[in-house]
Order: structure tokens, then C-alpha cells, then sequence
């Protein structure tokens, strides 16, 4: 049946039941992303939820990340009705469409829960459009906007409990949806050893608390720059966002990994030159769907009954392949005697010459 409760509601877009996108594309997909830290090495906490309509499948994850330990939440379900925004024990609630949002790990055998509610600081940003093509194919084309806010509830573990206050516990959060490499794995074809995405990847959204600096950068093996963003967005409403000029990076690399000590990001149009330092980096491409394992991927379909599935890993026998993945880092960031905190995620795949990764299994040089 197509019908569901969001066709009661006047948001069509097409002559398509809202169950159903305007494309085709396996590959469509529809998801929430956040992350939350207490400003500093002690935990993070990243997960989400997705739906994948011309797949038939939703799915979510949480992911704790320590110093010693990973752990994940995972679960996966048939879709039918887009409203339901609950999977297994994963549940989000808009209570506030852009403003305010809880999330819900429900109890269970692994005795990982979460109840915790995220009230934006500031409004959201519409970041730039990513396309690409690949061999004819559109391999990416995909919408996002991103927001910065503040987190008050609880977070546990078997071995730990935090209570999350908004003077110290912050995050951000995306929005994201159109076509992307999801479900199971596609035969390559006329793409084969053609990677969709090889070169840098760095995001680093930070809040300063008056504002937030928002710098994006894909920049491919051969130095192009296929996404790019530098944005100052202030928390009061009544300013507008500053675009920053063209993104400069240097990154301190720690030799023998795809691992990074710390970066100095400059702008073209502006004098800040913000100091980076990853403080805790969780393994988000391991367990999650991220696109390490082969049993489980965004948008895998996982069988006809729901399927939840906890893992837990310590971080020193999952970092030699987490970092050829993403990476999310809670950061310390600092420019003109102002300190912020925020998401420091980086991601190196396969060649990027400049920093000696000559190919996929590269590591950056001593």
C-alpha cells in the first residue's frame, strides 16, 4: 500500500504518493545526523536514522565513542510509513521542527540507552549542493543543511552514566538527502577502480557561542575542488552569515596513519586563522554503515523482520581500519584568543599524493 499518514498532509511534490521520491534511483536516501560531546576527551556520542524509500528499508545507528571503547546500537527495518522515524530501540522526535529534537535509545541487552534533547543555538545553514558524476553515472547529488545547538539528558554505558547539561554539552547536526551510494554494493562496471570520492575529506562545524564557524573541503587526488564552504554564522538572528573566502588548510600528520594531530584552517576574505586540535576521535565507519563492513551498509536491506544488533570493539584493535574511513573527532578550536568546540572530521581515501598516500593502502610518511 502507498497510502500513509503524510499524504494527509498538503507537502507533494510530484503526483507520487509521498511514500514514493520523484527519482528512481535506488540510491535515494533521507537522513538525520548528530553528534554530542561535553567539550572534551572524556566521550562522543554520533548517530542517526535514514530511510531509503526506493530500497524499502530504514535504519539507524548509535555510536560511543571513549578512549578505550567503541560501542554501537544498530538497527534495521522494512519501511512503509516515512512518518515513523523510529527504528528498534532508535527514535527521534521533531518536537520543534529546526529548533528543538529528541533522541531515544531505548533499553536493552547491551545496556547502552540514551534519552537526550537538542535545542538549536543558532538557525540552520544551507550548505552547498553536491554533484557528482562518475563514468556517466550521478553518483552524488545531494542537499544539506547543517545546525549547531545544545543537549540536556542522559547518556549510558554498563560502565558509564553522563548527564548532559546545555553550559557544556554541545553538537551539531545535519540534514541530508538525495542520491548517494547506499544499500547493497553496485557492480562497478565502467567505474571499475574509479573511486567516487578519493582525495581529502574535512568538515569541522565548531561553536563559539556568539557564532559558529562552518568549513567544508572535498578536494580530489588531483587538487580539485568538487565542495568547498567557509561560513561565520551568528547566533543572533538579526546578523547575517559571512562567507569567509576560499579555505586553506594545514594538517599536521601523524606519520605511519591517515591520522591527523591537528590543522590550521585560513580564509581568503578574513583574517581568522583558526587552531584545530582533535581531543577524542570516534571510529563512525565501524558499525555504523559507514561502508567498512560488507554485512551492513546505509540502506542494507536486512530482511523482512526487524533486525537490532549491538557491537562493542576496543579502540585499539579497530583504529588501524577505522582510519581509512571517516573519522569523527570531538575538536578544540582557537583563533584571536576565542576557544570553541566542535566536530573535527577528517577522512583520507585512497591516493592523495600531496601527503604521500600513493594509493589506497597508503600511509602518510615518516
Amino acid at each position: 500500500m502507498s497510502i500513509s499518514s503524510w499524504d494527509d498532509y498538503p507537502i507533494h511534490q510530484t503526483a507520487e504518493y509521498i511514500r514514493h521520491p520523484a527519482t528512481s534511483d535506488r540510491n535515494f536516501y533521507d537522513r538525520y545526523y548528530f553528534n554530542m560531546h561535553g567539550s572534551s576527551d572524556e566521550v562522543m556520542a554520533i548517530f542517526g536514522i535514514g530511510q531509503y524509500p526506493n530500497l524499502g528499508v530504514a535504519d539507524g545507528f548509535l555510536a560511543i565513542g571513549t578512549k578505550e571503547d567503541h560501542r554501537v546500537i544498530r538497527a534495521s527495518r522494512p519501511l512503509r510509513d516515512r512518518s515513523n522515524l523510529k527504528v528498534g530501540p532508535l527514535e527521534i522526535q521533531i518536537l520543534d521542527p529546526l529548533t528543538a529534537i529528541r533522541f531515544i535509545c531505548d533499553d536493552n541487552e547491551w545496556g547502552v540507552s540514551m534519552d537526550v534533547q537538542w535545542e538549536a543555538s543558532q538557525a540552520p545553514l544551507e550548505e552547498p549542493r553536491q554533484y557528482l558524476r562518475r563514468e556517466g553515472k550521478v553518483v552524488f547529488d545531494t542537499q544539506r543543511f547543517a545546525q549547531m545547538g545544545r543537549w540536556t539528558g542522559t547518556l549510558s554505558t554498563p560502565d558509564s552514566t553522563w548527564n548532559a547539561t546545555p553550559d557544556k554539552w554541545g553538537g551539531s547536526r545535519d540534514r541530508s538527502w538525495g542520491i548517494r551510494p547506499v544499500g547493497e554494493k553496485e557492480s562497478d562496471g565502467i567505474r571499475q577502480g574509479v573511486s567516487v570520492m578519493e582525495g581529502l575529506w574535512n568538515y569541522f562545524p565548531v561553536d563559539f557561542g556568539d557564532h559558529s564557524i562552518i568549513y567544508m573541503l572535498q578536494e580530489t587526488n588531483e587538487g580539485v575542488r568538487e565542495l568547498e564552504e567557509a561560513m561565520r554564522v551568528w547566533t543572533d538572528p538579526s546578523k547575517p552569515n559571512e562567507w569567509l573566502g576560499r579555505p586553506e588548510y594545514e594538517h599536521d600528520m601523524v606519520p605511519g596513519t591517515r591520522m591527523l594531530n591537528g590543522s590550521v584552517i585560513s580564509f581568503s576574505d578574513s583574517d581568522i586563522v583558526m587552531n584545530c586540535t582533535p581531543l577524542l576521535a570516534n571510529f563512525v565507519a565501524i558499525g555504523t554503515g559507514y561502508g567498512i563492513e560488507d554485512d551492513w551498509r546505509h540502506g542494507m536491506y536486512q530482511g523482512p523482520d526487524p533486525v537490532v544488533q549491538g557491537l562493542h570493539y576496543k579502540v585499539e584493535d579497530i583504529k588501524g581500519i577505522g582510519q581509512y574511513g571517516v573519522v569523527d573527532h570531538v575538536g578544540k578550536f582557537e583563533y584571536d584568543g576565542q576557544v570553541g568546540y566542535g566536530l573535527y572530521e577528517h577522512g583520507f581515501w585512497g591516493r592523495f599524493e600531496k601527503y604521500g598516500l600513493n594509493d589506497r593502502a597508503a600511509v602518510f610518511p615518516e
